[in-house]
């Protein structure tokens, strides 16, 4: 007999190398994203000459991103989800190129509206890891999503070592230096979307077996109320709140801990390596963060996070802000605990939300992130310095309670999801 497998044409057989397709696109993006950062941050006060506008662009751009993952979600419930992702990307490249333009006149306001479109490029990035979890059975979600994860740290690393580098090519190219970083964004995220956009047409060889996963949906806009009733299971909410707690925890410790190294005279490039290893924290364990939470279910990996969060909160407040051995490693929990988090989050989030409204969910958690961590920043910079490690520890602890009052009324069978259960 002939093995059936053979009988199935090509393109029609789910492709093992989605995930990994997936993450190649991920890791290219990622390199665009320090223009969202610190070279925001400069430009914006280069242009107006003044500090007191750096955080602008900053808010502008997550708030872009939190947009973003609303859209780049309403095109995956249509069937468009490698559309929707491609179309972000598409987005975030066009606000690289008007800040490149506005960097070249010396336009701030054309610098603030660019900056706002480059976040929709960031909302593709991280919603790319919930293409991966639907390409892979359910007990391999987890596994899926730090793959993902582990492929933007790439990005994420080399992103701010191409500061220099692309500073020159943008001086020979006649552009002001601080728009190096934006052209590197424009040429990463354009190529990512076309490698997404080739592994949504299935005619392309080889990347078109990807279009399965990347034009899978509802094909149907869900009801408001069926949506409503899927936010308010249990699982859910917990996830939404993971997510939430995860990012404004290290978005609010990365907002303050790098202005406390600068006034106790911590140089540059001290703060790139603190700030380095802090983003290996985030991103390099995933796969570990998310084998656990296919074998022992993701609430106790967000359980984790949000213990190891608050312990990088307890370090920091008893720290002197300098550039010590125990600002190393509070940095470094910070990034763990943000990874254990939000790896956990996003798998129960996966599992939790019913598949016909999945994609919104997946959505409305990016931009439950993205509108955290705008609150974050500029409340914790607000605060004196003194209260602002235990304003993020009370927050830490507030997340590991309700982890852990979750955590006792999951079922002996993980495989028996807790979203059954309403709340």
């Amino acid at each position: 007999m002939p093995d059936s497998a053979a009988l199935v044409p090509e393109r029609s057989r789910p492709w093992r190398g989605v995930p990994g397709f997936l993450a190649g696109a991920t890791a290219l993006a990622a390199l665009g994203l320090a223009a969202g950062g610190t070279a925001g941050t400069l430009l914006a006060t280069d242009l107006a000459d003044t500090p007191a506008v750096a955080g602008l662009p900053v808010a502008l751009h997550l708030s872009g991103s939190a947009v973003g993952a609303l859209l780049v979600s309403h095109q995956g419930s249509l069937g468009h989800r490698g559309r929707g992702l491609a179309l972000g990307l598409l987005i975030g490249a066009v606000g690289a190129a008007i800040v490149v333009l506005a960097a070249a006149r010396g336009s701030l306001p054309l610098m603030l509206a660019g900056s706002t479109l480059l976040g929709t490029a960031n909302s593709s990035i991280f919603l790319v890891r919930y293409a991966a979890a639907q390409a892979v059975p359910d007990g391999s979600r987890g596994q899926a999503l730090g793959t993902v994860f582990f492929a933007t740290a790439f990005g994420a690393v080399l992103s701010p070592l191409l500061f220099g580098p692309s500073s020159s090519v943008a001086r020979a190219a006649g552009f002001p230096a601080l728009a190096g970083p934006y052209l590197v964004a424009l040429a990463a995220f354009s190529l990512s979307a076309l490698l997404l956009a080739a592994g949504t047409t299935p005619r392309v060889p080889l990347l078109g077996r990807a279009a399965r996963v990347l034009t899978a949906g509802t094909r149907g806009t869900p009801g408001g109320l069926r949506l409503q009733e899927a936010l308010r299971t249990r699982a859910t909410a917990v996830a939404l709140c993971a997510l939430a707690g995860a990012n404004f925890v290290m978005v609010g410790i990365m907002t303050i801990v790098p202005v406390h190294l600068d006034r106790h005279g911590a140089g540059h490039g001290i703060v790139g390596f603190l700030v380095a290893l802090h983003v290996v924290g985030m991103f390099a364990v995933a796969p570990v963060t998310g084998r656990l939470a296919d074998q022992h279910g993701p609430v106790p990996v967000v359980l984790a996070g949000a213990v190891v969060s608050l312990g990088a909160c307890v370090l920091g407040a008893f720290g002197d802000g300098g550039a010590t051995p125990m600002t190393t490693v509070y940095l470094v929990l910070a990034g763990l605990g943000w990874n254990a988090g939000v790896v956990g989050a996003s798998a129960l989030l996966t599992e939790s939300a019913p598949e016909s409204v999945r994609t919104h969910a997946e959505g409305i958690g990016e931009a439950t992130m993205g509108a955290a961590a705008v609150v974050a920043a500029p409340l914790v910079a607000a605060v004196p310095a003194v209260w602002a490690l235990p304003l993020l520890g009370v927050c830490a602890g507030a997340l590991t309670l309700l982890a852990t009052a979750e955590l006792r009324r999951v079922p002996a069978d993980r495989r028996d999801p807790i979203q059954r259960t309403s709340m």
